[in-house]
């Protein structure tokens, strides 16, 4: 598949909200640090943070290419009231609230990852830790510090068209095998009393 380049930037940016975008994509589509790096350098503030990886990982999904090291694609665009907390807690720990890591499972299925229910479906932990290293193997991350994240993510998601984000996302950008990996993952842990 062709990449996908990032549309061209307005010629004037109308508002505060969308200059707050512009920047936030100008350091988002800087040059994407390994996982190691990533979680020694996030702050505690919050903002918009990107996740990107090499063509070869899904092959299948488009993604827009990173600038400045053209070899990696964006995946995933997400925001977080604690950049720190949102990456280290959530995305490289635990699937339960992380959609990110359940998306990743749920296009791994051939990898084998097991999930059980708890209050919902989950990783067991020995594929939790599988996934955190698959993650750290393969995914490279940028981030750009925001007081008001919610606008700036909505405002790119929209722009960008990030091929695992589904929320947000105009209808013709939603691709099909994300939508079907998170129904794989969901539907993986087989029926559970009480839980529909």
């Amino acid at each position: 598949m062709a990449p996908v380049n990032a549309p061209e930037t307005p010629p004037e940016v109308a508002s505060p909200a969308l200059a707050r975008a512009e920047a936030a994509l100008r350091l988002l589509s800087g040059v994407p640090v390994a996982v190691d790096v990533a979680v020694k350098q996030l702050g505690r503030g919050s903002g918009v943070y990107a996740w990107w990886a090499a063509p070869s990982v899904f092959p299948e999904l488009p993604g827009m290419v990173n600038q400045h090291v053209p070899s990696l694609r964006l995946l995933y665009l997400g925001r977080a009231t604690t950049l720190r907390g949102r990456i280290l807690r959530n995305h490289l720990r635990r699937s339960g609230s992380s959609t990110l890591r359940r998306t990743l499972a749920g296009l791994l299925v051939s990898e084998g990852y097991r999930t059980t229910w708890t209050d919902r479906v989950v990783l067991v932990p020995e594929d939790e830790a599988r996934l955190t290293a698959w993650m750290h193997a393969n995914l490279r991350l940028t981030w750009a510090q925001d007081a008001e994240p919610n606008s700036v993510e909505a405002t790119l998601v929209r722009r960008l068209h990030p091929p695992l984000n589904v929320s947000g996302v105009d209808p013709e950008h939603v691709q099909p095998a994300v939508v079907a990996a998170k129904a794989r993952y969901n539907d993986s842990a087989g029926p559970a009393e009480g839980h529909s």
